[in-house]
């Protein structure tokens, strides 16, 4: 059992979300940054998928009231249990009575928590993602709050003395987002075309920032106005995380992972998935600058992702002395 000492509305219970329900109205939610939480359950030994939880309101404080371990990556923050710092991207023990604190980030926006055997909470659709727009899965379809408490999933967790470590320097570089834009590639959607040629030459060359409207279900983005060539009126259609919307204003629109399944507004581009997490990590703020590529490169951008992730498991087994 995990208690929830200090918090905010926008911090969830996530796993990797459930996919295969958008025909139904049900977005594919979970963690905004899932590599972060793969890796965060992977250094436990749990399941890629293990229900932790999700911090982007910082600074966050829970109370362990069992022996457990945890662990902590995501965005550059100081984390401590205790008197005790940990090191980013870090898991180690967590004894009963002690305090785990995730103060306000240096880089990045959101924080994984996993905890060994991971949140024991029902599955909704085969999944225990917060839909906070649907009002279901995580605790209750809500935010967290002061008071809430966790049971766990018993579960065995062997770490080295002092813990075990992720390094990915690349992804802390990455996510800083303030002193340099994020780079994301994209493919060209449905209506790039519809766009003037200015229009998509400014969607590509130039930078765009992450205004104060951005949460779960999307980024709208401040920056040039993109212009069509003609007016053009769409009935509904399907859309995905990381599709680039631009509505009347001119203004684009990054769907994430709570967005709507469907709209309207023509489509100029989608973020490849495997850049998703870099708009994770993306602050209010945070300037943007889109490359495209091509659909080769972006499925090769994935492979290269779960090779890491299976190279990542194999370099756990060797610390912990496995063969």
């Amino acid at each position: 059992m995990i208690e929830i000492l200090t918090t905010g509305l926008p911090n969830t219970v996530q796993d990797l979300g459930r996919p295969g329900h958008l025909a139904l109205g049900v977005s594919h939610g979970g963690a905004m940054d899932g590599r972060a939480l793969a890796i965060a359950n992977l250094l436990l030994g749990n399941d890629v998928s293990a229900a932790g939880i999700e911090v982007a309101l910082h600074p966050f404080r829970l109370r362990a009231h069992v022996d457990t371990a945890v662990a902590v990556t995501g965005a550059d923050c100081t984390v401590s249990i205790g008197d005790r710092p940990c090191p980013p991207w870090w898991a180690t023990t967590i004894r009963a009575g002690e305090m785990l604190a995730i103060e306000a980030p240096r880089t990045g926006a959101r924080s994984c928590i996993a905890f060994a055997g991971g949140l024991d909470l029902p599955a909704v659709m085969g999944s225990r993602a917060t839909d906070v727009k649907g009002g279901f899965g995580g605790l209750a379809g809500r935010g967290l709050v002061r008071g809430d408490r966790l049971a766990l999933n018993p579960a065995a967790c062997a770490l080295p003395a002092g813990g075990l470590g992720a390094a990915l320097e690349e992804r802390r570089g990455a996510a800083d987002g303030l002193t340099s834009a994020i780079e994301l590639r994209f493919l060209p959607a449905a209506e790039f075309d519809a766009f003037t040629p200015q229009a998509r030459a400014a969607f590509i060359g130039g930078d765009w920032s992450v205004t104060n409207d951005a949460n779960r279900m999307g980024y709208r983005l401040s920056g040039a106005t993109l212009a069509l060539v003609s007016p053009l009126e769409l009935l509904s259609h399907g859309i995905v995380p990381g599709t680039v919307q631009v509505p009347p204003s001119g203004q684009p629109i990054i769907q994430l992972a709570d967005a709507n399944t469907c709209g309207g507004y023509p489509k100029i581009a989608t973020v490849i998935e495997a850049d998703l997490w870099r708009l994770a990590q993306a602050p209010v703020g945070a300037r943007l600058r889109f490359s495209p590529t091509s659909t080769a490169a972006a499925t090769e951008a994935l492979r290269a992702q779960a090779r890491w992730q299976e190279a990542f498991v194999t370099a756990r087994s060797l610390a912990l002395g496995y063969r």
